[in-house]
């Protein structure tokens, strides 16, 4: 009976863990999508704001990855 509700816990902290998934694809729509408009905006720019909008990118995806391994952690590490 103890374990079974160990098991739910350890199942439902790594679904919450894993809802930090979103917030990178969340964020990773964002900035693609203010930077398409100022390139769209000021053509003349856009190797600037390609730059700018791939180091963005690396950042929102980071944020997922560290959500996703927390997840991992929650599932195996117990």
């Amino acid at each position: 009976m103890e374990g079974d509700i160990v098991e739910a816990a350890t199942l439902i902290g790594a679904g919450l863990a894993a809802i930090g998934v979103t917030g990178g694809g969340i964020g990773i729509g964002s900035v693609v999508g203010g930077a398409v408009q100022a390139m769209g905006r000021n053509p003349d720019a856009a190797p600037l704001i390609q730059t700018n909008m791939i180091i963005g990118i690396a950042f929102a995806e980071a944020v997922a990855i560290y959500a996703l391994a927390v997840a991992f952690i929650i599932l195996f590490a117990s």
